[in-house]
């Protein structure tokens, strides 16, 4: 599984998810073909979104491009906002009941992209287990950049009050991860989940 990753600044964010479910749910808006899952996360306070679609394949969102330009364009900016950039990712972890989500975690890792796969079947092996086993927990998402090396690790809750409960136990599990896999932590944001939806027929 791959996913496309597009970053946005501005908009409204609850205009955005209103326009998007009205759309899925009446067919007027078609997910591309192959695409999975959607995940929408939102920074309030920055007026940030990450907008996450995902697909069994990177062809299948390198053949979506042009459906995504075209939404782009059919949403007016003042809603949408202003696109920052996009990255695709190998999805190296999907665990969980991720259509529950209100809340997520997003936590970047650097390191050697020789061993990304070693830290990951660590992290599989270890660390998911006990992120798993947290109060509030519904999922967890691992993303691979095996050009940088970045792993990105986004941990979902049922509620924003879940997830700054587990404050204490994520910062240790973090701090475990990524020292087992040789890596240094970049970045931690915190997120509500605005969108996160199951396309009709797709298995995760």
């Amino acid at each position: 599984m791959w996913v496309r990753v597009a970053t946005f600044e501005g908009g409204d964010t609850e205009k955005l998810q209103k326009m998007s479910e009205e759309s899925m749910s009446s067919g007027e808006m078609s997910p591309p073909e192959g695409m999975k899952h959607v995940l929408m996360l939102a920074d309030q306070d920055k007026n940030r979104r990450l907008f996450l679609t995902f697909f069994d394949s990177k062809d299948a969102i390198t053949a979506a491009e042009p459906e995504f330009e075209q939404m782009g364009d059919d949403i007016s900016e003042d809603i949408r906002g202003r696109r920052t950039g996009v990255d695709y990712h190998e999805v190296v972890i999907f665990d969980g009941d991720i259509d529950r989500a209100k809340a997520a975690r997003v936590s970047s890792l650097e390191g050697s992209a020789d061993a990304i796969d070693e830290g990951i079947g660590k992290t599989r092996g270890d660390t998911l287990p006990k992120v798993r086993a947290l109060e509030g927990n519904v999922g967890a998402i691992g993303l691979a950049d095996r050009e940088s090396g970045r792993v990105t690790m986004i941990t979902l809750w049922d509620s924003a009050d879940s997830l700054r409960a587990t404050e204490q136990q994520a910062n240790q599990l973090r701090e475990q991860t990524a020292e087992m896999g040789g890596q240094s932590i970049a970045a931690v944001d915190r997120y509500d989940v605005a969108m996160a939806q199951q396309m009709s027929g797709a298995r995760a």
